[in-house]
């Protein structure tokens, strides 16, 4: 019986591992490829002049763009290097913290999101759109306040390092290898919170911030898990659920949505931190801006829905 127990277990394990493997591997190759063509330096050319309306200077382009392109971890180097001759003050840091924390890894994220039904177009306007209009608002807010306009104290350094492309391949199956153990345990918890009844209290300890944003318990869990973890381990454990029909359209959608505005809460924010960055602005504001845009996108699916059974019975 644990035999046959562990046995579906491990399948199911390796069924989401293989999953996400099929669509990161493709898109880490293409982002590299990318990457060594110059992409990253083109595209950040092409964000410059989007800067100085967020109230940045122009050669933070480059940090936006390595975000978007790679992780926050070669974003912060990038920004280490770019900013070495600049005095940025806290409130700018944070500007460009929210468009890194917002904006990163779109093709691995993105592809992960289309993996469970959720459009790229949708992905790519959350992210890109979503960003800008954060720190836009951020910029606007701190400046009328005339908040945290002191000079940033940089708390961590890291060198740009060229690497060799067996450099490159080890660590990015160091980081493959690294995500299976981490889907297999995040699949061993959310079974032993069902078994001790812990599923329920968390559910119920969450959800007026569910029912705000109008994702049942089905993918309660799940969003949870996404939102201290990231959004690639959420729609992960999703495969699983949606496989099963688990899951509604509309919960997929909604949960998708909200990670991909405010995931890895603990982690990311963090990091950004460490770059001198406001935590008002990077945790606070971005989780409040996440639930108002989700919020907002479940009253017009629920209006259009209502709309179309009102065509539908008048049609009748």
């Amino acid at each position: 019986m644990y035999f046959k127990q562990l046995k579906t277990l491990f399948e199911e394990i390796l069924r989401v591992y293989l999953t996400l493997l099929k669509v990161m591997v493709p898109a880490i190759i293409a982002v590299k490829v990318l990457d060594m063509f110059g992409g990253t330096q083109w595209l950040g050319k092409m964000l410059a002049p989007l800067m100085q309306f967020i109230g940045l200077p122009e050669q933070l382009g480059l940090v936006w763009a390595t975000a978007m392109l790679t992780n926050i971890f070669t974003a912060m180097v990038v920004f280490v290097d770019v900013t070495g001759s600049l005095e940025l003050s806290v409130a700018q840091v944070s500007v460009v913290g929210i468009l890194i924390l917002l904006s990163h890894a779109i093709p691995i994220e993105g592809a992960v999101a289309k993996m469970v039904g959720v459009s790229w177009r949708i992905t790519i306007s959350l992210k890109i759109g979503g960003s800008l209009l954060l720190a836009a608002l951020v910029n606007w807010l701190y400046t009328i306040l005339d908040y945290q306009q002191q000079p940033a104290v940089l708390l961590w350094q890291g060198e740009p390092q060229q690497q060799s492309m067996q450099q490159w391949a080890l660590e990015q199956g160091q980081l493959l290898i690294t995500i299976f153990f981490i889907i297999s345990a995040l699949i061993i918890l959310l079974r032993i919170l069902k078994k001790l009844g812990l599923e329920t209290l968390l559910q119920t300890l969450l959800s007026p911030l569910f029912k705000l944003l109008d994702i049942t318990k089905d993918a309660s869990n799940i969003t949870i898990t996404g939102i201290t973890l990231g959004l690639s381990y959420g729609a992960g454990l999703m495969i699983a659920e949606v496989k099963k029909g688990n899951i509604s359209n509309k919960d997929i959608l909604l949960s998708i949505c909200f990670l991909t505005l405010a995931h890895s809460l603990i982690e990311d924010t963090l990091l950004i931190l460490m770059l001198g960055a406001d935590v008002l602005a990077i945790l606070w504001i971005r989780i409040v801006f996440a639930v108002v845009v989700v919020a907002l996108m479940a009253r017009f699916i629920a209006l259009r829905a209502a709309i179309n059974l009102t065509r539908q019975t008048e049609k009748h």
